[in-house]
């Protein structure tokens, strides 16, 4: 029996068992953003709850959940910090990745590692002056393996991982691959110097590779990487913001009922009883409430790809495919929309007292905009109406570099 054949796991089972760590995580987010600091035991506290191994199928150690069950826990978890989904996305994107290659020892052995607790990160964006789809990061065949060298920017998650999943090219013969390289060796170098002004603690800064070692296998040519990977890591994001309106909610129910001062031209004694500040509770709950069930039926699109991988029908592989990125792309019109709105507008139940730094709040609106601007927007609203309006296939691989 095939891996997506089999029962699927009830998810409130499973979320139960993280629902605990989403808690403590929640509890130290505001002064980790506050202070910057990493959420190196946050991370800690899911490796050892076997949360890196969702997808992997039961019989090899995981959880063998859904993809609409990975990515209704991703929100639960954005809900508590919208920084760890994103400093996940490589990993789930490779475990996904070897979930769609067949069965061998050397992909066990990937499960078996990450059974242990290890994670993967990410390095993919080229930085410096550099023509568009060039590729400078570059592997060369040595005596027991390979040699990586190169400079990566946005390497999401690699603060925090063992592996960085690299995009890199031959040096012997130009053509296109992903590198695993461990990161535990002195060739790596990690630098904390994201400065963007949200989701400053995904670990999403720099990484350079000075004849870095990488084994002889793990050296795969891009070509051969999954098919739904680029709505796989839009689904990430969604999943992130879906969370963050969740968290938006929740703040601002928690501030309009703790709220003690009130207007003298307010409706109310109390402001837990103004109508119009329960009007702007109730108009951000309905947002993020949209967005969630947005992404979420988004997600299932997503699993008929992957259920179908295996497939011989190659025109219903790439249907389900062009299927999978065009329900990303609207979520992520909508979500755009509507999560970093109500991250403004949850201002308007409170008062001038709640935008100080101590409380943070500003940190849902920044992390929101960050996140809404991955993967240009617009062009995913042009791809829909390309699709809709001529019937061609969105974009599923893009590059980015200096144009002419």
């Amino acid at each position: 029996m095939s891996e997506q054949h089999h029962a699927t796991p009830d998810y409130q089972q499973i979320a139960a068992r993280f629902r605990q760590i989403f808690a403590r995580i929640a509890e130290g987010a505001v002064e980790r953003e506050r202070d910057r600091v990493l959420a190196v035991e946050p991370i800690r506290w899911l490796k050892e709850a076997g949360f890196g191994t969702l997808r992997i199928p039961v019989s090899q150690g995981g959880f063998g959940v859904t993809l609409p069950q990975l990515f209704q826990l991703l929100t639960e978890l954005a809900e508590a910090d919208s920084n760890l989904p994103q400093a996940l996305r490589a990993h789930f994107a490779f475990v996904e990745d070897r979930l769609n290659q067949p069965d061998s020892e050397a992909r066990q052995r990937w499960f078996r590692r990450f059974a242990d607790g290890e994670l993967v990160g990410s390095g993919w964006t080229e930085i410096g002056n550099l023509k568009l789809g060039e590729v400078i990061t570059k592997v060369t065949p040595a005596d027991n393996g390979w040699l990586l060298n190169g400079h990566k920017f946005y390497s999401t998650g690699s603060l925090y991982a063992d592996w960085i999943d690299v995009y890199a090219q031959r040096a012997d013969n130009g053509r296109d691959v992903i590198a695993l390289v461990n990161t535990h060796q002195s060739g790596v170098k990690l630098d904390d110097d994201w400065d963007g002004f949200g989701q400053r603690l995904t670990g999403s800064g720099s990484t350079r590779f000075e004849q870095a070692a990488v084994e002889a296998s793990h050296v795969y040519d891009f070509s051969e990487r999954f098919r739904y990977q680029t709505a796989f890591y839009q689904h990430v994001l969604l999943s992130t913001l879906a969370g963050i309106g969740r968290a938006v909610t929740r703040d601002a129910a928690l501030a309009v009922g703790n709220r003690k001062r009130i207007y003298s031209h307010g409706n109310a004694r109390q402001v837990k009883q103004d109508v119009q500040v329960l009007q702007v509770v109730g108009q951000v709950s309905s947002w993020a409430y949209a967005v969630e069930a947005t992404v979420q039926q988004a997600t299932h699109a997503l699993q008929q790809a992957f259920e179908l991988h295996e497939s011989k029908d190659q025109a219903a592989i790439q249907q389900a495919n062009v299927q999978a990125e065009l329900d990303a792309a609207k979520a992520q019109v909508i979500a755009s929309e509507l999560i970093p709105r109500a991250a403004t507008e949850l201002f308007n139940a409170l008062g001038a007292s709640d935008t100080r730094t101590s409380k943070a709040l500003d940190r849902h609106w920044r992390n929101a905009r960050t996140v809404a601007s991955h993967n240009p927007v617009i062009y995913k609203t042009r791809n829909v109406g390309d699709w809709e309006v001529n019937g061609s296939d969105p974009t599923f691989i893009w590059q980015i570099g200096n144009g002419e």
